[in-house]
């Protein structure tokens, strides 16, 4: 499924849409270059997931993990500042990927061969100032439905707006 959005808000309303369908246990990578709207659409699920919007969601650059309760937990990782490859089993992350709440990944390439679950992969892709294209693959059978729902919330909240990205 590939979506092209028009502006920052548009690129955090499609989060929004994704977050809706989201459940315990689910694990959302996202892959883009620094300034791709990743956390913004972050936010957007986050939005999505109920978290309370007056809790600033925030890239976990330094902290490698943010944690956020909305109708579940939402554990939002950045593993920006790792080698390529580096061990990340020794830091306990594969607890919170098998748990109870939603996990969303920036730089999921940082991890190598870490990330056993499936997973749904969302891509970002620059097109110019405001304008991205983002490409969602699902790796797996739940992950394929995930998309599947979310197909159908992207269509319902985009398809209101004269300038639909959908």
């Amino acid at each position: 499924m590939v979506v092209i959005t028009r502006s920052a808000v548009d690129t955090e309303r499609l989060g929004e849409c994704l977050g809706r369908v989201l459940e315990p246990g689910d694990v959302v990578t996202l892959t883009g270059d620094l300034g791709a709207g990743k956390t913004r659409f972050a936010q957007g699920v986050a939005s999505g997931l109920d978290v309370d919007r007056s809790l600033p969601v925030t890239s976990p650059t330094f902290t490698i993990l943010n944690e956020y309760q909305g109708r579940c937990p939402f554990y939002h990782f950045d593993f920006y500042r790792f080698r390529p490859g580096e061990e990340l089993r020794d830091l306990g992350f594969e607890e919170y990927f098998a748990g109870t709440g939603v996990c969303l990944v920036e730089w999921p390439e940082r991890l190598g061969d870490d990330l056993d679950a499936e997973s749904l992969e969302v891509v970002f892709v620059v097109r110019d100032e405001l304008t991205r294209e983002i490409i969602f693959s699902p790796h797996g059978t739940i992950p394929s439905r995930r998309v599947a729902s979310f197909r159908e919330v992207v269509k319902k909240c985009f398809d209101r707006h004269p300038n639909s990205c959908y």
